[in-house]
Parts: structure tokens; sequence; C-alpha cells
């Protein structure tokens, strides 16, 4: 089958598909935690509150449908909060490497300002590409408010190939932004000390 005729069958497909692409889709965004993840010595003395505030300029959606020529069409949003779903995320990477989940008086508080976690799908003649990006800023604090770690994480997630930008693409995308998020920060060495030595352990080796 040549190209000419691949591309015939790509608009087929596309224009019958049309009608669905007025309709806004809900996707439910889930984090996929690595296996294999040790316990970090000194951890279990330490309690951490999480907070993630959401400074995105448009909340009111993760990713828009696309037509055949990249004009966005209808939203595709996210069934929960991005701010709880990110939060969430976090507090189970920490609880896999030993720390303790606290309140508001825990010894060290992570803060992260979201202020973009979008999927943008980009359409080609043949096939396209789901391109999430999530940025956010990331610090890490004492209870009394000394700054111990801070960081602006960029990351981003591709769902390849795709043949209609869809929600369902767009979560695959997402998720691989927020897997690659968090794999950021946990593989950072001065992180994981910063919450440590809230404890007055020693720091983690590099």
């Amino acid at each position: 089958m040549n190209t000419r005729t691949h591309a015939v069958l790509y608009c087929a497909v596309m224009t019958c598909l049309a009608g669905c692409g007025f309709i806004a889709e809900q996707i439910k965004l889930e984090y996929n935690q690595p296996a294999g993840v040790s316990q970090i010595a000194g951890a279990n003395n330490v309690s951490v509150n999480v907070q993630v505030s959401d400074q995105r300029p448009d909340k009111s959606k993760v990713s828009s449908k696309k037509d055949m020529y990249g004009i966005e069409l209808a939203a595709i949003t996210a069934e929960e909060d991005i701010a709880i779903t990110i939060r969430k995320a976090i507090e189970q990477e920490l609880q896999a490497r030993g720390f303790q989940l606290g309140s508001e008086t825990a010894q060290v508080k992570i803060a992260a300002e979201v202020t973009r976690f979008y999927n943008d799908h980009k359409t080609g003649l043949l096939s396209g590409d789901a391109v999430a990006d999530l940025i956010m800023a990331v610090t890490v604090n004492r209870q009394h408010g000394k700054q111990l770690y801070s960081r602006q994480i960029v990351a981003q997630g591709i769902e390849s190939n795709t043949q209609l930008a869809t929600g369902n693409n767009a979560k695959l995308a997402l998720s691989k932004a927020l897997e690659n998020g968090m794999k950021m920060i946990f593989e950072d060495k001065d992180f994981l000390s910063a919450l440590v030595q809230s404890s007055g352990a020693m720091p983690v080796s590099k």
C-alpha cells in the first residue's frame, strides 16, 4: 500500500470520527510507581508534609482533541484535581523510601507549584504524537521556614505514533510526564539529603 493510499485511508477515518472530536472527554490520571525502590536510612525518623498548588494559567483542561488539520476541538479534562494527583505521587514515593507523612506540623514541608501540566496532540500526515509537559517548582523547608532545597522541574512524556488525538493518548503522555517528573525529583540526592537532614541524620551519600 503506497503513501497516497495510506493518506486517503487516514483522512477517511478522521472524517468518520470527526463528530467525536466535539464531545468533551474526562480522563483518570494515575501514577505508576517504578519497582525496586529502596528505603533510605533515617527516613523513618522524618515526618513530611506535602503541599501542591495549581498555578496553571488555564486550569479548565489538560489537553484538547484535534482534527486532522491540528485545529483544537473539545476539551480533555482530568477527573481529579491535578494538584491532588501530583501530591499523591510525591507521597507515594516518600512512603516507598520510608518517610512518614505528616500534617502541617511535620518536621519538613515539600511545596510544589505547578505552572504547566498539559498534553498537546501533534498531528501528522499518517500519524501524530501526544506530547505532555510538566513544569513545577519544588522546595523543601524546615518546619520553621528555613529553605533546604529548591529546584525547577521540567519533564516531558511522549506517546508516539498516535492515530487519534483523543483522551486516552493524552492520558498516556501525561502519565509519562508525571513519572519522569517524579524520577527527576527522587533521583536527586540533594533533594533526599534535604529531607533526611531535617531529622539531624547524615545526608544521603552521592
